[in-house]
């Protein structure tokens, strides 16, 4: 890279030009060097299901967590670190240890990146041996969701008790820097163009306290906007300010996984406790719809809520227009029109969804079946089911990733 500052400073075409040849050099050879792959991380049982991205079929399996001995020894030898890690278990966990929450490979699939809630880390482990090449300890006791730069180079993770978002590099695992945040941050969001990241905590989701009067106990609840190089923060708010602005005083505002257009000027955030999500402009810096899906559960307290979760997982298709949605307790996938809000329920494939996304292309989400232990492919235009496969115990993270084309 050296070589080509003084083509740069020039500003001729030619260095245009050179830059342009190396980039598309790189990716072909990369991409003769690796095969597209989906992650089907396994969150209770550890284990990371690798699925061929044309196939779908389960060519492999991962292990997150091959050091479980060594951390295992760890935290019964620690008082404060087993009293979490027990926390973690029953208050989180559903009485079940959380081995694997996120997972991004970086783009020549040698490593697989894997925040691990109950470890409270985030390692890297060699795609081709299942060593572990890195490990990063959060601040606190858990660590949850991750983002991946757009260039492969950066990963954000949230730590739940730090209440802080860790940025490392996914080639040594070393921290870049980290930003505040409010209580158990949770979701992250890179921008297209790497610029920003976007961020919410979501506060104390285990508590039991969750009638309106006790929403206060829940802790501190923020969205944020980021500057991804100088890890500022550029803008954040309380949502409950914007909700009862728009009339939606009766809401939560603890944002659970978002998506946004193509375009990143409305954004699409799943609130705690609610059948459905709300549309946020992000240029006029209002709630402008909500949307309402149905609640197929209406006898349930909402206090058997997992982790006060109506719904959890939403994905945007490529084109903008359709929305991918988890009705997370009431065991459906909805596929709705972003202009109307109408939609098509898809019930009867499987239990607990508990994540959505879509493919590199944006024609199809994936869903994972937490508690019946399946990923489902859904065409988008279509709103049918392509394909199921068969995971592991209780898969919640999809990530579609690379590895070497002979894995």
């Amino acid at each position: 890279m050296e070589r080509m500052k003084p083509l740069r400073q020039r500003g001729g075409a030619a260095a245009l030009l050179l830059s342009c040849v190396l980039a598309v050099t790189a990716t072909t050879a990369q991409a003769k060097d690796t095969r597209d792959v989906i992650f089907v991380g396994n969150n209770w049982e550890g284990m990371i299901d690798v699925i061929d991205a044309d196939t779908y079929q389960n060519i492999g399996r991962i292990n997150g967590i091959p050091d479980k001995r060594r951390r295992m020894t760890e935290i019964l030898f620690n008082p404060v670190r087993l009293v979490f890690f027990k926390a973690v278990r029953y208050l989180i966990g559903e009485g079940h240890d959380q081995y694997v929450d996120d997972m991004y490979s970086t783009q020549d699939g040698r490593l697989l990146i894997v925040s691990r809630p109950s470890f409270a880390d985030v390692v890297a482990i060699e795609t081709a041996t299942g060593k572990i090449a890195w490990r990063f300890q959060v601040e606190g006791y858990r660590s949850d969701h991750m983002a991946i730069s757009p260039d492969g180079t950066r990963v954000a993770v949230s730590a739940s008790t730090g209440n802080v978002v860790h940025v490392l590099d996914v080639n040594t695992g070393k921290e870049i820097g980290q930003f505040p945040t409010g209580n158990s941050p949770h979701e992250n969001i890179y921008s297209r163009d790497g610029s920003k990241i976007y961020h919410a905590s979501i506060g104390h989701v285990f508590t039991p306290l969750d009638k309106n009067l006790m929403d206060f106990t829940k802790g501190e609840r923020r969205f944020q906007v980021v500057d991804a190089e100088s890890l500022e923060i550029i803008e954040q708010f309380d949502f409950a300010e914007k909700l009862d602005a728009a009339g939606y005083s009766d809401l939560s505002p603890a944002i659970r996984p978002m998506a946004h257009t193509p375009d990143e000027r409305f954004f699409y955030f799943q609130l705690s406790f609610l059948h459905g999500f709300v549309e946020y402009d992000m240029e006029q810096g209002v709630v402008t719809r909500r949307a309402a899906l149905p609640n197929l559960v209406p006898d349930m307290p909402r206090e058997l809520y997992i982790n006060d979760s109506a719904h959890h997982g939403i994905a945007m298709n490529g084109k903008g227009d359709t929305l991918c949605v988890a009705g997370t307790m009431s065991d459906y996938v909805a596929i709705v029109d972003r202009e109307t809000f109408d939609y098509t329920v898809l019930t009867g494939l499987g239990e607990k969804p508990y994540w959505v996304t879509t493919n590199a292309k944006g024609d199809r989400c994936y869903i994972s079946w937490s508690g019946t232990d399946q990923m489902s492919v859904i065409d988008i235009d279509s709103a049918s089911e392509i394909a199921r496969v068969d995971v592991g115990d209780h898969p919640q993270r999809i990530r579609e990733g690379r590895v070497a084309a002979s894995w």
